[in-house]
């Protein structure tokens, strides 16, 4: 009888004690803290785990944790392994929750292997190896660009020889645009090998060059199925965008998520998430539309970068950090996207490499559209510059919300065109 209490009393504890939820990288970006600020909020226990000593840790991530373990590098397995075996000694551990796209594999690897729920090894690494994920669409009639996974220069040749001109070239598990190439012809892809091969060329993900317009489709999905959905596009094209210095890059979500021009998109995506078998998840998935018509370019079982949920709380009247919080959490979540508004952020490019020397437009542009900046980075005086490539929120940048798509998009044309981020 004593025994039958305690067991009750064990019982009673685990079904009354708050989830222990493990997550990853907290301190950086500058919007990871909203993970754990929201996982605490809906009442989690939050355990962190990064590479930062918790006295650097900010502020606002120390008031949304109630444990910390430090490791090297949370992309070393054996290290993270260790650190949540510690933390299951103390507690039992619900979840185990990463949002980079780095640190999926590793953490997808160590969740399995202490046996926490959540998103397979099989699934993460079919959404990091871009071959193996564009033959795993292909097979279930998901329409893609032509690729192959290329282990030397001869290899990525004879892929030009059969398919042509241009191609693209970037790292099997690459996110965004980061070390992708494009080569428009024979002699430009030998430069491209040369550069390539200067760092040795062991494995790269070569692919069929697809024109058009390029976006993005993310979802929040909880139980297989699709909770909240978001559009979003791209001007100009992302390779594009990192690669040109006068350009002022813009990534914008859309408000007409629903009208019937986007179901071809939804279903495809759709599908996708049908077809990974994911359960409850975030996902980001990239687009083109163009001559051949719709095609899917890559997915990762995360958030997208950049900020870009951020924008998806403006847009919406809704807090999807909360939502995906909850998701975790609960396994549901009750809130309603308004769509009242297009959001935006637009990259404001320094006109050479070098220091920050000053701004020009910024005055007036907070004049004509202040009421709708929901956000804005203008580095200080002196900061040094950041590369082209380097992304969306590397220099100086502003976000945006306005009732009207097409009024958006023509209120950060004029921002582009009228504010100078000036370097010396």
């Amino acid at each position: 009888m004593v025994q039958m209490e305690s067991d009750a009393k064990g019982l009673m504890l685990c079904l009354y004690s708050p989830m222990n939820v493990i997550f990853v990288a907290p301190n950086f970006p500058d919007y990871q803290w909203h993970f754990v600020r929201a996982l605490k909020q809906v009442g989690a226990r939050v355990i962190a785990i990064d590479e930062t000593p918790y006295d650097w840790l900010k502020p606002e991530v120390k008031q949304h944790i109630d444990e910390y373990e430090q490791v090297s590098s949370v992309t070393d397995e054996q290290a993270l392994f260790d650190a949540v075996k510690r933390v299951q000694s103390r507690h039992w551990v619900n979840k185990l929750e990463a949002t980079i796209e780095s640190h999926m594999l590793p953490v997808a690897r160590v969740r399995e292997a202490c046996t926490i729920p959540g998103v397979s090894v099989e699934q993460t690494f079919i959404c990091r190896d871009k071959t193996a994920m564009k033959a795993f669409m292909r097979k279930r009639g998901i329409s893609c660009a032509a690729s192959t996974k290329a282990r030397s220069a001869e290899d990525v040749r004879a892929f030009a020889d059969k398919y042509g001109y241009p191609i693209i070239l970037k790292p099997v598990d690459a996110a965004g645009a980061a070390s992708t190439y494009r080569a428009d012809d024979a002699d430009g892809l030998d430069h491209i090998l040369a550069d390539i091969g200067s760092s040795g060329l062991q494995e790269i993900a070569v692919e069929e060059f697809i024109s058009g317009h390029e976006g993005f489709y993310d979802t929040l999905t909880m139980s297989g199925e699709v909770r909240h959905e978001f559009i979003s596009h791209y001007y100009p094209n992302v390779l594009e965008a990192m690669r040109t210095r006068w350009i002022s890059p813009v990534i914008i979500t859309t408000n007409r998520v629903e009208e019937s021009s986007y179901n071809e998109l939804r279903a495809m995506g759709r599908k996708v998430i049908r077809e990974l078998g994911l359960d409850t998840a975030p996902t980001h998935m990239e687009w083109f539309f163009g001559d051949k018509g719709l095609k899917f370019s890559e997915i990762g079982v995360r958030p997208p970068g950049v900020g870009q949920w951020d924008l998806y709380c403006s847009a919406n009247d809704i807090d999807i950090y909360g939502e995906w919080a909850s998701s975790v959490v609960h396994g549901s979540s009750g809130g309603v996207l308004s769509r009242q508004y297009s959001a935006a952020i637009i990259n404001l490019r320094p006109t050479q490499d070098g220091v920050i020397a000053g701004y020009e437009g910024v005055d007036t542009m907070q004049e004509k559209y202040g009421q709708w900046v929901t956000a804005a980075h203008f580095p200080a005086i002196g900061t040094p510059t950041q590369p082209v490539g380097a992304g969306y929120k590397a220099n100086a940048w502003v976000q945006l919300k306005f009732p009207d798509y097409d009024d958006l998009r023509g209120i950060l044309e004029d921002i582009g065109k009228s504010v100078t981020v000036i370097a010396h």
